[in-house]
């Protein structure tokens, strides 16, 4: 039997390496698995839990939807859309934050994360992000959830709020209990300029991170400009623990090449360093540089990149709006 798939990228807006191996090259993975039915949301009500330029969000969305066609999601296969365009999302959002408890936003790491010091100033959507995730996901009887470790306790919670609401109102799995989706042998991709930073859009230095708009002249410049270590090729795998920007390098390359951390020390060992940055500079150009220039191209059709979201929202919309009337007649609506 196949999995429904239900996953959301938010639209900030320069997506780099870290987001492709992080996240879409899985989906294009999932997307082209026929048993599969996936549903790939660009979560614009989740990107203005921190305050957005109106101009900016709307050309990200595009981008978005842009970088998921650029990289091989197939918009005929899986429903690409953006989740303000199904109302269902906000009111199944305050639905299941009727459901939720307090306590268990409480031990939500990431929000003390993002807030920082100064929760206080934070706004109430970033702290109540989760529920509104959980919504999406239990919306569509997703089976199955991609998460990277940042959202593993989030889906905890997803699953938490579906047995409650089952149980409360004497359901028998009417909101489907999804499951994890973690992706094996997948290297967490770090700043090109401090390996013990994730790859971000929002280090001031653009030398820190592959963007998936970078043109081939880029990609080489930034990796012979990457951080290394004056030692040797490393020989084992355990000897990257004390070396954070060749584990991230060679991290890189295996995510790319679809091969092992293991096997990839093993082919370089013994070599210099300059002689490995070439050979990952080729791969990806050899990967990379095909995505922008779509990216590119498809960013010059607007129209196309509107059609295929309003497409999305109706379908989803379809989906989702009839989830949400069952629920009302669950409530006594």
């Amino acid at each position: 039997m196949g999995k429904k798939i239900f996953s959301g990228v938010q639209p900030t807006g320069n997506l780099h390496l870290g987001n492709y191996l992080g996240a879409i090259k899985n989906f294009v993975d999932l997307n082209n698995d026929p048993d599969n039915d996936c549903i790939f949301c660009v979560v614009d009500l989740h990107a203005i839990t921190v305050k957005q330029d109106p101009k900016e969000l709307k050309n990200n969305i595009r981008e978005t939807v842009a970088t998921f066609i650029a990289s091989g999601i197939d918009p005929k296969k899986s429903i690409i859309f953006n989740q303000s365009g199904v109302a269902a999302h906000s009111e199944g959002a305050w639905i299941l934050s009727c459901v939720a408890r307090m306590g268990w936003l409480n031990r939500m790491t990431q929000f003390k994360e993002k807030a920082g010091k100064d929760k206080e100033k934070a706004s109430v959507g970033l702290y109540s992000y989760p529920v509104l995730m959980a919504a999406d996901i239990l919306l569509y009887d997703a089976t199955h959830v991609p998460v990277g470790d940042d959202q593993k306790q989030h889906l905890e919670l997803c699953r938490d709020i579906a047995q409650k609401f089952n149980n409360d109102f004497d359901q028998d799995n009417f909101l489907q209990v999804p499951e994890p989706l973690i992706q094996k042998e997948f290297s967490r991709i770090m700043s090109l300029k401090d390996g013990s930073k994730k790859m971000s859009k929002s280090e001031l230095s653009d030398l820190s991170r592959i963007n998936l708009t970078d043109d081939r002249d880029a990609i080489e410049n930034k990796i012979k400009k990457a951080k290394t270590d004056p030692l040797p090729m490393p020989s084992s795998v355990e000897e990257l623990n004390e070396r954070l920007e060749a584990r991230n390098l060679l991290g890189i390359y295996s995510s790319l090449n679809n091969s092992t951390l293991q096997s990839t020390v093993d082919n370089f060992s013994g070599k210099n360093f300059s002689e490995f940055k070439n050979q990952l500079s080729d791969l990806l150009v050899k990967k990379i540089e095909p995505i922008s220039l779509e990216i590119k191209k498809l960013l010059n059709d607007r129209p196309y990149l509107d059609k295929i979201l309003l497409e999305g929202v109706e379908k989803a919309n379809s989906i989702a709006s009839k989830k949400i009337d069952r629920i009302k007649e669950i409530l006594g609506f």
